[in-house]
């Protein structure tokens, strides 16, 4: 699978909006947070068209229970080597549309590096603008899996994430850490 970086599609928010509901419904009441997280909630920022979605939950099941709530026809599990969530990608059409990252709901979830990434960059436009620069060369050089094309981002994203870290006075933590 070759990633692919695209044009800001004002959409990416409608179309995060629209899952939020339909995940509200799966969950119901054990879904405490639905945040749009990735390059696709940063405003006019190129990315690759794929919804990234942390759900939060409260209380956190084995996967069976998640496995159950969703159509395996359109969601399907994806086992990695990230501890503590699970993650689905969901095909519309036999296109991949969305990533669902299921976590347990705590006092520590909105300081996530995935969120403190996120709301830096939509606080830094020209950083923002930087890590666009970085993607589209990550996705050129290392674009032939997800795995070299996550690494070769590791060092911008590792700047970011220390810098709003520090001003939020949150101790420095590896990107890599689950």
């Amino acid at each position: 699978m070759k990633i692919e970086i695209m044009e800001y599609n004002p959409d990416w928010t409608k179309n995060f909006e629209e899952e939020k509901i339909k995940l509200l419904r799966f969950f119901g009441s054990h879904a405490v947070a639905i945040e749009h997280i990735g390059r696709t909630a940063i405003p006019n920022q190129r990315a690759k068209p794929v919804i990234d979605i942390f759900i939060g939950v409260s209380p956190f099941a084995e996967l069976t229970f998640y496995q159950c709530i969703f159509n395996a026809k359109e969601y399907h599990h994806t086992p990695t080597d990230m501890t503590g969530r699970y993650l689905f990608a969901k095909y519309t059409n036999e296109v991949w549309t969305h990533n669902l990252h299921v976590l347990p709901y705590n006092d520590g979830f909105y300081l996530r590096n995935e969120f403190l990434l996120r709301d830096y960059l939509r606080e830094h436009p020209k950083l923002a603008d930087e890590y666009g620069e970085v993607k589209e060369r990550a996705a050129m050089e290392n674009g032939s899996t997800m795995e070299a094309y996550t690494r070769a981002k590791t060092e911008f994203i590792q700047k970011v994430i220390d810098a709003a870290r520090k001003e939020k006075g949150l101790p420095l933590k590896s990107v890599w850490e689950s």
